[in-house]
């Protein structure tokens, strides 16, 4: 048994380090193996979940808003722009109770605004409700909030305000304070056009919406573009300059500008004032447009407000009457169906009727004149405003005639403008209408039309017989690129087959502020002008026809080239009731003015042969 007693061989001290380096080795082999393993689920397996948790901490999101568009007239005066203000933000969750006391008693007077207001803004929490406003409770009964992390406290400082807030919080050193920049619509011309222009919301999403007018309307063109930036960042939040960038930053709204031209609305803004103030109505409106394009110059109402201070608006202010108001235009409404007659042929300018002393039975109702006329001509007729002449020139022309004229002249319909709502008025078939009405709507009873739509039917007299759309927009324009889109405009649609009758109905109308007129007070000194006085009853449901009126004279000058057409209309005036002495020297007042304004100069022969 030697052999066991055979000792094992020294090993030497390289044989120890080349054991220890292979054990190493085959250690290290498995702990790269096991980090290989590792990384492959890190960087193939679960690399989007990874690749995220990355993106968060140097990639980030920033969403941005550019400003609402501005409104302009058409030579670019600013009507509706946008101011700079600046809203104080607060999160609670950085403030302690103590401070929210003391940013609540300090704020308060200088916000003007209760401390107990303040604080309870100020609280970290609020309850959740549902759609009802109840609120939403856990399962414990007890009811369920969420943290307040983003509090406005104040909206649309001016910026002088702010920056003094600003030194205020920053002298006590309140935390969780922050003043952020922002804008608020604001109206340079303050009343100038406010219904016309139209009110903006605040949403929940901070963004403005247009709630009426162009503002309404235009909502989609007017809207800031949102922007979606997504860059990598540095510590600071600040984007890299070669770090990779996705998305568009946000976009200004279109600036719009309108067919209305400033000097004439504030013209006429000016005279409606006056006569508002003299005539003490319930409502007063007017319209000027340009007959051959369909423009709108200037347009405005009584009462009205400014939108600047939303507390003076009151309910009845802020309609648009002149739109959305059907009344019962009486005798401005003469001319059309006479000016179809003319043109189908059945009368002449000269053609004479009976006007029966001032009183004419129909079917057994009385028709009465302001006069006792006797037989006169359809010029006559048109000149004194004849209720019984114009009642037989539409018996003898028909009534399917009659209405076939007004529907061409769009009475019944849409003028299509920009603003909402708007009234199609009434005008019944002819199956609809009792014995009376032949005799009855072309002198403007029994009928509904809007402002607007006697100034449209206006235009197509003054302009010939054609008959425009009326337009109220003029184009749109991108602030960043100056891209102008111009607004369609239709072509008029002209009305007459005789090439004449417009001349001779503008003839006819050229006598109503004459000697022997009903509107001399409507003439303007040096110029011919062509219009019509309206004087309607109004109609009370239930009670019939009352003892207010309708006051109106709408007519154009100069008569042969017309530079604007005017109506006129004054509801419920007191002192006076006849349109001729209500509206038209307020048609006379506005027009001198716009024509000195459009450099039209008077005929001198005319002033000269007025002066003896």
């Amino acid at each position: 048994m030697n052999w066991l007693r055979r000792k094992r061989p020294l090993r030497s001290t390289n044989d120890l380090i080349r054991g220890r380096m292979r054990w190493l080795c085959l250690g290290m082999l498995v702990v790269a193996v096991a980090l290989g393993v590792r990384l492959y689920f890190v960087q193939v397996d679960n690399h989007e979940r990874m690749y995220g948790l990355a993106c968060q901490k140097y990639i980030t999101t920033r969403v941005s808003s550019g400003r609402r568009g501005e409104i302009f007239d058409v030579s670019g005066n600013l009507l509706v722009g946008n101011a700079p203000c600046i809203n104080l933000v607060a999160d609670p969750s950085l403030m302690s109770d103590r401070m929210r006391r003391e940013v609540a008693r300090v704020l308060a007077p200088l916000l003007d605004r209760a401390e107990s207001y303040l604080y309870d803004r100020l609280a970290p929490t609020r309850v959740v409700r549902d759609e009802k406003g109840d609120p939403v409770l856990n399962e414990d009964g007890s009811p369920r909030t969420r943290p307040m992390r983003h509090v406005i406290l104040v909206r649309s400082l001016s910026p002088e305000m702010g920056a003094e807030l600003e030194k205020v919080a920053r002298s006590h050193r309140f935390k969780g304070l922050f003043f952020r920049e922002d804008y608020v619509r604001y109206y340079p011309k303050k009343r100038m056009l406010a219904n016309v222009l139209g009110l903006t919301n605040r949403m929940p999403d901070d963004s403005l919406k247009g709630i009426s007018g162009i503002e309404r309307f235009f909502q989609d063109r007017l809207a800031p573009k949102i922007g979606r930036e997504r860059y990598e960042r540095d510590r600071l939040g600040r984007p890299l300059v070669h770090g990779s960038y996705e998305g568009s930053a946000g976009e200004d709204g279109l600036n719009i500008c309108l067919t209305i031209d400033e000097p004439i609305q504030s013209i006429l803004e000016e005279e409606l004032d006056v006569a508002y103030e003299k005539w003490r109505p319930k409502a007063i409106y007017a319209v000027m447009a340009d007959p051959a394009t369909g423009n709108i110059m200037a347009i405005a109402q009584r009462p009205t407000f400014d939108p600047n201070d939303r507390r003076s608006i009151a309910p009845e202010a802020w309609r648009l009457r002149f739109l959305e108001d059907g009344l019962e235009p009486g005798s401005i409404m003469k001319p059309f169906t006479v000016a179809w007659a003319i043109d189908k042929g059945v009368i002449r300018p000269e053609t004479r009727f009976d006007c029966e002393h001032g009183v004419w039975y129909y079917l057994g109702k009385p028709l009465r004149d302001t006069h006792e006329y006797d037989s006169m001509s359809v010029s006559d007729i048109i000149q004194t405003s004849s209720n019984i002449g114009t009642a037989k020139i539409a018996l003898e022309f028909g009534a399917d005639n009659v209405y076939d004229g007004l529907k061409h002249f769009g009475f019944g319909e849409y003028c299509g403008l920009p603003l909402k709502p708007e009234t199609r008025g009434i005008l019944p078939p002819v199956k609809r209408w009792d014995g009376l009405s032949v005799t009855r709507f072309p002198i403007g009873y029994g009928v509904l039309v809007s402002p607007v739509q006697m100034v449209r039917a206006y235009c197509a007299l003054a302009n010939g017989g054609r008959l425009p759309k009326l337009r109220i927009v003029d184009r749109t324009v991108d602030p960043e690129t100056g891209e102008i889109r111009k607004e369609p405009q239709a072509e008029p649609v002209m009305l007459f087959r005789r090439p004449e009758t417009a001349g001779e109905v503008v003839a006819m109308m050229k006598r109503v502020t004459q000697k022997g007129g009903t509107a001399r007070q409507a003439a303007i000194p040096g110029f011919e002008v062509a219009g019509k006085t309206g004087t309607s009853r109004k109609y009370v449901k239930g009670r019939g026809y009352s003892t207010k009126y309708f006051a109106s004279f709408v007519g154009f000058v100069p008569a042969d080239k017309p530079a604007f057409v005017l109506l006129v209309t004054t509801d419920e005036p007191h002192g006076a009731s006849y349109g001729g002495v209500v509206s038209g020297p307020v048609f006379r007042a506005i027009g001198e003015r716009v024509l000195k304004h459009l450099r039209i100069e008077p005929d001198p022969a005319r002033q000269a042969g007025e002066k003896k």
